[in-house]
């Protein structure tokens, strides 16, 4: 059986995920960081209140799912939401290589570019280039669309966006599926699903193909 570590555990996809992890037999361990406590107890979960900026692993671990996040608004500036979103799961990708991780697993966004004009589109992009230049044996890049599903923060233009995307979803078909909204919980269980196989490599998964887990 497997250790599996988790970041961003306590945010939309990231709550559904750890679910999931837990439930499966063919994982023995869950090791979530967190910046403070989760609230969250089970048997095979091992919960670690970290400081990112000064984090050190010392446990090998097989795989990292990351799921971790944040905004602007909520960061304060761009500069500090790159830190969350790029430096802090380069590091630990970083160290989880050097202590033997054999798989990581992103969530991103659909429209990931490096050279994209927009902020947000630049930074996933970047985050996923700096992943791949690790040389981690396996590289899952997820791109869901915009996520569905009950937040914690309410978040005023995702609610509207969610209400459009609910509305018009059914046009959403052909070349457009990628930007179909999808449901967080889809994309916790494709991560998981993703993990079993035996695929090397950086993989891109774009978002109409995360629908339906």
């Amino acid at each position: 059986m497997k250790t599996a570590m988790v970041m961003g555990g306590t945010g939309l996809v990231g709550r559904h995920l750890v679910e999931v992890l837990l439930a499966d037999h063919r994982y023995e361990k869950v090791v979530l960081l967190v910046r403070k406590a989760s609230g969250m107890a089970h048997p095979k979960l091992s919960e670690q209140v970290v400081n990112f900026d000064r984090l050190t692993l010392k446990d090998p671990v097989e795989e990292v799912f990351c799921c971790i996040g944040t905004t602007i608004k909520a960061a304060g500036s761009q500069a500090a939401q790159y830190r969350v979103e790029v430096d802090y799961p380069v590091e630990i990708a970083r160290q989880a290589r050097a202590l033997g991780a054999l798989q990581f697993l992103i969530v991103t966004s659909t429209g990931a570019d490096p050279k994209a004009r927009i902020f947000y589109n630049r930074m996933k992009g970047e985050v996923e280039q700096k992943l791949a230049e690790i040389g981690i044996p396996t590289l899952h890049l997820l791109r869901p669309s915009l996520l569905l599903g009950r937040r914690e923060v309410h978040r005023l233009g995702e609610s509207f966006a969610t209400i459009i995307a609910n509305w018009t979803g059914w046009m959403m078909v052909g070349p457009l599926r990628r930007y179909k909204a999808i449901q967080a919980q889809h994309v916790a269980l494709a991560m998981v699903r993703l993990a079993q196989g035996n695929q090397k490599g950086v993989l891109i998964h774009e978002s109409e193909t995360l629908q339906g887990g």
